[in-house]
C-alpha cells in the first residue's frame, strides 16, 4: 500500500525520505516556510497516491514489489 508520510519528529523525516526517494513506496507532505503542512499540499500527496496514473501505479507495483520481499524474507528458511 502506497504511503503519505507526515514526518514531524526525530527520525521521522530519514523514514520519509526512504519512502519516497529510496523505496518509492510513497510521498512525502512538505511544510511551507512557517512550518504548516497546507490542505493543498495534503491533496497532493493523497491524489497522487490514489490516482490510477503513473506516478500511481509506480508507488503501487513497488510496494507490491517489497511487500513480496518481505514475505519470502520470513518463510521457512528465510533470510530473516
Amino acid at each position: 500500500m502506497p504511503v503519505v508520510a507526515f514526518p514531524h519528529w526525530i527520525d521521522q523525516g530519514t523514514n520519509a525520505k526512504f519512502i519516497e526517494d529510496v523505496w518509492k513506496t510513497g510521498v512525502r507532505m512538505r511544510m511551507n516556510e512557517d512550518g504548516v503542512v497546507e490542505s493543498e499540499e495534503i491533496k497532493r500527496c493523497i491524489e497522487i497516491v490514489m490516482d490510477g496514473g503513473e506516478k500511481g501505479q509506480e508507488l503501487r507495483n513497488n510496494s507490491q514489489k517489497w511487500k513480496e520481499s518481505a514475505r519470502e524474507a520470513v518463510k521457512e528458511g528465510g533470510s530473516s
